[in-house]
């Protein structure tokens, strides 16, 4: 076997395949080339999914007449001079591989005049071959247009999918760059109908709304943060709206959109204890990273991003996030069909003597008259004592009376907390929890808020034995009692307020951990034991658990204890390490919260309803149901054509 070197044409093909993969990988590097140059408005034109035609016009700077030719040859960029650029790129593209991929597997025509040239230039190369050159009259800047692609590439061209797939793959790539420019207007035309449009207007919102909808982006919180040099800001979803998976995650480094899964992973961290089970935090978050941070160069297609620093990138996504979710107080209003239209029927007719029925002849009821535009006549509904209602409604008022006797609950037996004992919680603030083990820099990068000045919430009822009814200046406010009492405990025990009874283990296995993970066991040692933990960690690097919560009794217990020392040694920003323990945390809260149907006196839903209104962080219980919901009175008018 002997060695030798591979023919142009076939070295072509193969590089061309690694950033060529289908008419989407096509519109990216071309429309990020059309970034670059400057371009105010951008419109990309496909047909056939893109397979036989794609056209990208931008108004770009153009290309010199004696640079076309040049920009068609690998490795032929103006990103790069020297190797210390390749440490501060700012541009989307700058390796010098799109132009001569794309001329390489299809055929090519390209219309370019720099503005202040009295002429442009036509140029047409397919296969990496050149076929003519001349001068033209053009508008400034640069169209492209490539046809046939894979033309040369048979093998290629068969494993495309179907167009409508393929057209699906250049909107998806057009919306994540439309979402990372929205200072830029694009257009989409796809078989020659005009599928998206964004307008350019500079705001990330619109953007937004232009490519994803104005539902989604009114399910939005914003997101501005900064710390050491890293900038995040943007929006991501509040919690009710979250996603059944994670293809609305969106993250841009400097510009780009990259997939990553360590800022997946922050992201899902900040919503822990906010999210029902199987779904998914959305978000369209902007990173600003130094330069030097990143390494984009990793894939081909320049999709994903390597950070030299990670943790300190992926703390700042975290704390933006969990920055703006504390912030934002996510109080969702109570959602009501819009009214229907209605016009009251006009006045009975007067009636005369003529009119009166004979005396011997019953008199018919008054109804109303029908109208005609109605398509059936409205009459005036029977007068009858409306039925009692299933269930009662308590009111929140002194001179009620309980005469029925109260049965015992676990709201009022539990040890850790009764419910005359609901505390007020201290001033709201936006600082995470207090984690296990993370480094007190990063605990301090939250900054504490002012106290908002917030009215005086008056509890006035109670519905179906769940529901806290109470208003605050114009607005009515309806509580689930068990799920806000369920967060208030959660956050009681995560804070440490109180200790738990524990069961003693004996013989417990010694279980082999790493150097780290021990370390980081023994450290936190004392604050586990607050929460029913106990170890013996006298044979390092083994550890044997000694004692866990009561409520612990039916998991398995080591694997509790590996999963808590990795989650410690990894140093997790939240104040469980364990998504077992925090199960075990739920199920503890949950197990001792008033229940639903339980009676409740009115200073006992005051108090309650209070604990939630000072509190931001009691938004959602900890399964991720939503506590609060709001009823504005302007609501309430409209829905009764007051308004």
């Amino acid at each position: 076997m002997s060695i030798h070197v591979l023919p142009k044409e076939i070295s072509e093909l193969i590089a061309a395949g690694e950033v060529i993969e289908r008419p989407a990988s096509v519109i990216k590097e071309l429309v990020e080339n059309s970034i670059d140059a400057g371009a105010k408005r951008i419109t990309v034109e496909i047909k056939n999914g893109g397979s036989t035609y794609m056209r990208i016009t931008d108004d770009g700077c153009g290309i010199a007449p004696d640079e076309v030719p040049t920009a068609f040859l690998r490795h032929a960029t103006s990103k790069i001079t020297e190797q210390d650029d390749l440490e501060r790129i700012r541009t989307l593209g700058f390796r010098g591989e799109a132009l001569a991929s794309v001329a390489a597997v299809a055929e090519v025509e390209v219309l370019t005049k720099q503005r202040d040239a009295e002429f442009g230039v036509r140029y047409e190369i397919a296969g990496s071959e050149e076929r003519s050159m001349e001068q033209v009259g053009c508008p400034d800047g640069t169209t492209i247009v490539i046809r046939n692609l894979f033309f040369n590439v048979p093998v290629r061209r068969k494993f495309l999918k179907k167009d409508v797939t393929e057209g699906n793959a250049v909107a998806a790539v057009l919306q994540k760059i439309i979402l990372s420019h929205p200072e830029i207007s694009f257009t989409l035309i796809r078989d020659n109908k005009q599928e998206l449009h964004a307008g350019g207007d500079g705001t990330l919102l619109a953007a937004i709304y232009a490519v994803f909808g104005r539902t989604f982006a009114n399910d939005l919180l914003p997101v501005e943060y900064e710390s050491e040099g890293i900038v995040v800001s943007g929006f991501a979803v509040k919690p009710l709206y979250a996603k059944n998976n994670r293809s609305f995650q969106c993250f841009f480094v400097n510009g780009r959109s990259v997939r990553s899964l360590p800022c997946s992973i922050a992201l899902e961290e900040a919503y822990r204890t906010l999210l029902m089970n199987g779904k998914f935090p959305a978000c369209v978050l902007m990173l600003t990273v130094p330069p030097a941070l990143v390494d984009v160069n990793i894939h081909p297609a320049k999709a994903e991003v390597r950070f030299s620093d990670e943790k300190r990138v992926t703390s700042a996504i975290y704390f933006a996030v969990k920055n703006a979710l504390l912030q934002n107080g996510l109080i969702y209003e109570f959602q009501m069909k819009p009214p229907t239209d209605w016009t009251a029927p006009p006045p009975p007719k007067p009636m005369t003597f003529a009119d009166r029925p004979l005396p011997t002849q019953p008199e018919p009821p008054v109804t109303a008259p029908r109208q005609e535009s109605s398509p059936a006549p409205v009459t005036a509904p029977p007068v009858t004592p409306p039925p009692a209602p299933a269930v009662p409604i308590q009111l929140a008022s002194p001179k009620v009376s309980y005469e029925e006797p109260r049965r015992a609950s676990v709201y009022e037996t539990a040890p850790v907390i009764s419910r005359k004992e609901i505390p007020t919680p201290p001033p709201v603030s936006v600082q995470t929890p207090a984690p296990i083990s993370v480094p007190e820099p990063i605990r301090e990068e939250i900054p504490e808020q002012p106290v908002p000045d917030l009215p005086r919430l008056q509890v006035i009822g109670e519905a179906f034995q769940n529901y806290i009814i109470a208003e605050a200046e114009d607005t009515l406010y309806l509580i689930d009692k068990h799920a806000a009492h369920e967060r208030v405990l959660f956050e009681q025990f995560c804070d440490e307020a109180i200790s738990h009874d524990s069961q003693q283990i004996l013989n417990g296995s010694e279980l082999l951990l790493s150097m780290a993970e021990y370390d980081a066991l023994e450290r936190n040692a004392a604050r586990l034991e607050k929460l029913g933990f106990s170890f013996d960690l006298t044979n390092k690097p083994y550890a044997a658990l000694t004692a866990v919560p009561v409520t612990c009794a039916d998991l398995n217990l080591d694997e509790l204890v590996l999963e808590l020392a990795a989650g410690l040694a990894e140093g997790r920003q939240t104040a469980i390490s364990s998504r077992q323990l925090e199960d075990v945390l739920h199920t503890m809260a949950c197990k001792a919260a008033i229940r639903s149907g339980d009676h409740s006196e009115p200073e006992e839903l005051q108090a309650l309803a209070d604990a939630v209104w000072r509190n931001e962080k009691i938004r959602h219980c900890p399964h991720g149901r939503p506590v609060l919901f709001a009823l504005t009175k302007q609501q309430i008018e409209k829905q009764f054509k007051r308004i």
